[in-house]
């Protein structure tokens, strides 16, 4: 018998020494291992087809979670002409997601359409209101998101580089532009007390000035984006900065969106974001199935050893061909999602696993 405790003892230390091996030195958790689905309703009605490594075929939700991911972000706009990622299909998208054990992570964009650094559109319904009838606007819609979701987390906007619900909330009106963030601030507090707020800025460069900004709003993540095509291909610098970031404030920290293509090549007719050399970082990262996966497992690396990193989440996990391969207006992002030209779940989807 006491050989028997002995070898156990001894088992369970080689354990706990191949999991100190494995994992980055860092304070933290991987808490959120997430993959942004927001076309997911879209793609399912086209009746596409997703399978996982062993050729099984599942819902494109089922095989990440097989692979490790427990969260799903999911975009909002407020009244988009096709009416994907409206409140009615995000809302039965999320209850689904909930069912199967996930959270939920919404991006609610303030706006009918994309929003990011570069547009940051009033809703069109909105467009006529002064600041004071914004407010009350923001208020109303951000409380009938979270009566309606419940998510266990939630973004105030999308890429707020420079603001939202521009002319009124451009980050230039600092005034106004803080105002909306503490006016849904509040309400999602008011909504929710376990519901994580987060603040979401692309890329790492003067971010800790654009977080500055945002001191006083009650937030609780810091969220970054990071794409090697347009962030920088320096991935010590992102590193770096996500130390610097973290040091300047007490607020956990995710990489809100990433992604990387795992091939140049193409499945349908329309034209891909990724698609030369220069998007990528060589030679460690080729556009490769092991490039994909051995560039993410350095993000991993990057996040679980910032001493505030609780994780990060895949954009475009679901981006498959999925409209045929003639679509000259199918998926731009075939070739960097986390499902191959086949629709088979990809190597990279081990990263979700601890």
């Amino acid at each position: 018998m006491k050989k028997y405790f002995a070898l156990l003892y001894f088992s369970m230390l080689f354990l706990a020494a191949c999991v100190d091996q494995e994992l980055p030195s860092g304070n933290n958790y991987f808490i959120i291992k997430a993959a942004d689905c927001s076309s997911l309703p879209e793609i399912e009605a086209t009746q596409t087809k997703f399978y996982t490594e062993q050729d099984v075929s599942l819902s494109a939700l089922q095989i990440l979670q097989q692979n490790g991911c427990n969260t799903i972000r999911l975009r909002l706009w407020h009244n988009p002409s096709d009416k994907h990622c409206d409140l009615k299909e995000v809302s039965l998208l999320a209850k689904r997601i909930k069912t199967m054990g996930m959270k939920v992570w919404l991006t609610v964009h303030y706006s009918d359409w994309w929003a990011d650094p570069g547009q940051q559109n009033i809703p069109e319904a909105w467009k006529n209101l002064n600041f004071t009838q914004l407010k009350d606007s923001v208020a109303n819609y951000t409380a009938l998101i979270m009566e309606s979701i419940q998510p266990e987390y939630i973004q105030i906007g999308n890429e707020i580089n420079a603001g939202l619900l521009w002319p009124i909330a451009h980050i230039n009106n600092e005034a106004q532009f803080l105002g909306i963030l503490d006016t849904a601030s509040n309400v999602i507090r008011s909504k929710s007390q376990n519901c994580k707020i987060i603040l979401h800025y692309a890329g790492y460069e003067n971010a800790i000035s654009f977080f500055q900004k945002v001191n006083k709003i009650d937030y609780d993540i810091i969220g970054i984006s990071y794409y090697p095509k347009w962030h920088g291909k320096q991935i010590e610098n992102l590193k770096s900065s996500l130390q610097q970031i973290s040091a300047n404030f007490q607020k956990d920290i995710v990489i809100a969106e990433v992604a990387y293509p795992f091939s140049l090549g193409y499945n349908d007719w329309t034209n891909n974001i990724f698609g030369s050399d220069s998007d990528l970082i060589l030679p460690n990262y080729p556009a490769t199935p092991t490039g994909q996966k051995d560039f993410l497992l350095k993000i991993k690396e990057v996040i679980l050893s910032n001493p505030n990193g609780i994780g990060f989440c895949y954009w475009g996990a679901e981006l498959v061909a999925f409209k045929g391969p003639q679509a000259t207006n199918g998926s731009p992002w075939e070739n960097a999602a986390l499902f191959n030209f086949n629709n088979i779940a990809l190597p990279a989807q081990s990263i979700f696993k601890n």
